[in-house]
């Protein structure tokens, strides 16, 4: 199986930022060591120099495609992380979901908790579940489908693929939190617009990447 070519957004001195396709884990478990994005991401930048090493700042789910962004030194990915709220300031994902949305435009809070058994689920309980934001906003729609502009102001586990179960207009290919079979082999989410603040010289970076054409697929015209 030929390897495909890292798609890098940007680099520098401290960070490289990647659109990781769809299906490949952001890091590695316990049962996949060599197949993730840190995993090639790392052999790329060893090619420059073998000493270097790679660290991650953000993640997405391995379903999910998108925007990653990786710190070069131990340093930066703490100054990212440890403020990573508020320094990125912008998160946009392009969503597929089933059904045509009674509410065009909304925001979505809920406190989410997980069970033992890694599901993540929306809560009422302040105390124990931890604070979920996020926003969407009909682009396109058919009778089957609607397609959703999301911005996330919180970045918890599963929160998108939760919240649009919570509606009830779960996320296309969502094997976990999904009905059904799906027309596609993949998850219709994809992180494609990332604006972050550098914590050294506070100033606003904007990242973005293209939606995969797989999107619109579902919303060809029919044949009369």
């Amino acid at each position: 199986m030929r390897k495909k070519k890292l798609d890098i957004i940007y680099e520098d001195k401290e960070i490289i930022v990647v659109n990781k396709t769809a299906g490949l884990l952001t890091v590695s478990t316990p049962k996949e060591k060599e197949r993730t994005l840190f995993h090639e991401v790392s052999d790329y930048v060893k090619k420059s120099n073998p000493k270097l090493k790679i660290f991650i700042v953000n993640r997405l789910d391995k379903d999910t495609s998108g925007i990653v962004v990786f710190a070069k030194n131990q340093n930066v990915k703490y100054a990212y992380q440890n403020d990573w709220d508020n320094l990125a300031v912008t998160r946009k994902y392009i969503a597929v979901v089933n059904g045509v949305l009674e509410v065009k435009k909304n925001t979505i809070k809920s406190y989410l908790k997980e069970t033992k058994t890694l599901m993540v689920y929306s809560s009422a309980d302040k105390k124990n579940g931890k604070l979920a934001i996020t926003k969407y906003k009909v682009i396109k729609e058919n009778k089957k489908y609607s397609m959703l502009d999301i911005e996330i102001k919180t970045g918890r586990k599963n929160q998108i693929r939760v919240h649009m179960k919570d509606i009830g207009h779960p996320i296309i290919g969502d094997k976990k939190y999904g009905i059904g079979k799906s027309p596609l082999k993949r998850l219709m989410l994809h992180a494609y617009c990332l604006e972050l603040i550098n914590p050294k010289t506070k100033k606003k970076m904007e990242f973005s990447c293209k939606v995969p054409d797989i999107f619109n697929s579902l919303f060809k015209e029919e044949r009369k």
